[in-house]
């Protein structure tokens, strides 16, 4: 798979590349008004693009987050259900042995 992604990438690269070299003509880029910016086209599209990188690693990694929340979230509910499960585990080992213990009333009434 990141084989596939390095090639993908690489191909946009390239294809931002060539159309680069083939736009360096000045245009103006009107940000708000009364601002405006003149570059080459191949600078801003390089620019678009990188601020665009950017803005997609920010969220993968927000996403990467919330995901480890999550996952914590449901460790700390799995280790609680443990938690009870054993203790009722403990209270029906305790039962069990405490029927052991007591005499059985049906072996009492056979033996008279």
């Amino acid at each position: 798979m990141r084989q596939v992604n390095f090639f993908m990438i690489f191909v946009i690269a390239l294809a931002l590349v060539l159309f680069s070299i083939q736009n360096t003509q000045p245009v103006s880029i009107k940000l708000v008004e009364g601002i405006s910016i003149q570059a080459p086209l191949c600078i801003e599209l390089i620019v678009a693009i990188g601020f665009g990188a950017v803005m997609a690693w920010v969220f993968s990694v927000w996403t990467q987050v919330q995901r480890i929340i999550t996952v914590r979230r449901e460790m700390g509910n799995r280790e609680e259900q443990i938690a009870n499960l054993e203790e009722d585990l403990e209270r029906y080992k305790a039962a069990l042995e405490e029927q052991r213990l007591l005499p059985s009333t049906t072996s009492a009434s056979l033996e008279s």
